[in-house]
């Protein structure tokens, strides 16, 4: 059996910067995933400079630069009426879909000779001092000399290790969320309505696309529970927030629902067995730091692989401990950082004129 340097299971945006990163300093490494093929949903929409920094040395930020919208105008309404506009700076990052920006590392990593193998899904992870042996659904087996887990909130990796994920969380959803289409709406600014009932909706154009993410208080029936995101729902919430009848919304590419989750594993190292991004650690999306940390995460595993991968055991250990113990202290950091930043949104847009810039400072 063939070994691979690394192998990464996951293909968002973390598990895309590690492989780019392992390939580009010369790393054998393959990169799975359960998915059937790559989507193509907004989700995380922003970078930070700290992220496209490391995008540059990869070799491929340009293109997301290109694409992607810096200084985007926020456009605040309460109870239907135009409040005001507020512009974010420039230098504070860059408005691009997360699928853009899985397309831009797939494309880097292609270069450079690898390509996610999809329907590829983790079923079981075996190690030992020689390296790592992960089973997939199909029965076939992967050996590496480490495995990278980058598969999100609900990491299987995780599981197989037995790591506990502490933290909180709350049962219903805080907010349906998706990508549409809303012709005639104007695409300058990322428009922000809420209401003095309470609740709100928020759409926000993404460059590239004739579409938006759509960010709303979700309705519920009579018996309190929360809609599940549709469509019919979404327009609901646009025309009491709106009170814009010529704007039907259209095209939902996209329908979810996001819960506040605040949690970390309560270690990231396993032997020869490593986590990064949501698979680490989640929080509220306050700020936009949730992808940016993962790719954080990414950028100080493929140091720390490299450094493992390149010198005696003794020192692959040090290496590799010495990035748990930076990350999990990031990771909390991070979690606190966030929670207080969601609380502080939370009781902004209460106000007439204020939104979500209160989150980003």
């Amino acid at each position: 059996m063939n070994t691979t340097d690394v192998l990464v299971s996951g293909s968002g945006p973390t598990g895309l910067t590690l492989a780019c990163d392992l390939a580009l300093r010369g790393f054998t490494v393959r990169v799975i995933e359960r998915r059937a093929e790559p989507h193509r949903e907004s989700r995380a929409k922003g970078l930070r400079a700290a992220s496209l920094a490391i995008f540059q040395d990869l070799g491929m930020a340009e293109p997301l630069i290109a694409t992607g919208t810096a200084g985007v105008v926020l456009r605040k309404y309460f109870d239907g009426e135009h409040i005001n506009d507020t512009p974010t700076p420039a230098d504070t990052g860059l408005l691009i879909g997360q699928w853009q920006t899985e397309e831009a590392l797939r494309d880097r990593l292609a270069g450079l000779g690898v390509h996610v193998e999809y329907g590829a899904e983790l079923v079981g992870i075996a190690q030992d001092q020689e390296g790592v042996r992960a089973e997939l659904a199909d029965g076939s087996l992967i050996a590496a000399r480490y495995l990278a887990g980058c598969d999100g909130g609900r990491s299987t990796t995780r599981k197989l290790l037995g790591i506990p994920f502490e933290g909180n969380g709350e049962a219903e959803p805080a907010m349906v969320i998706g990508d549409v289409r809303a012709p005639g709406l104007g695409r300058d600014a990322w428009h922000q309505w809420f209401t003095s009932e309470g609740g709100g909706m928020m759409l926000c154009p993404i460059p590239g696309t004739d579409s938006f993410q759509l960010q709303a208080s979700p309705e519920h029936d009579d018996h309190g529970d929360p809609l599940p995101p549709s469509l019919e729902s979404f327009q609901r919430i646009f025309d009491r927030c709106a009170g814009m009848p010529s704007i039907r919304l259209e095209d939902p590419t996209w329908l979810s629902s996001w819960r506040v989750n605040v949690r970390m594993a309560t270690r990231i190292r396993e032997g020869r067995v490593l986590l990064a991004g949501d698979a680490a650690h989640v929080h509220p999306i306050a700020g936009g730091l949730g992808m940016n940390t993962g790719i954080a995460d990414a950028a100080a595993l493929g140091r720390a692989l490299a450094a493992a991968l390149a010198g005696p055991e003794p020192d692959a250990d040090a290496a590799l401990d010495a990035y748990e113990a930076e990350r999990l202290a990031v990771a909390a950091g991070v979690l606190a950082d966030t929670a207080e930043r969601y609380e502080r949104v939370v009781e902004a847009v209460r106000t007439p004129g204020r939104g979500t810039e209160v989150g980003m400072d």
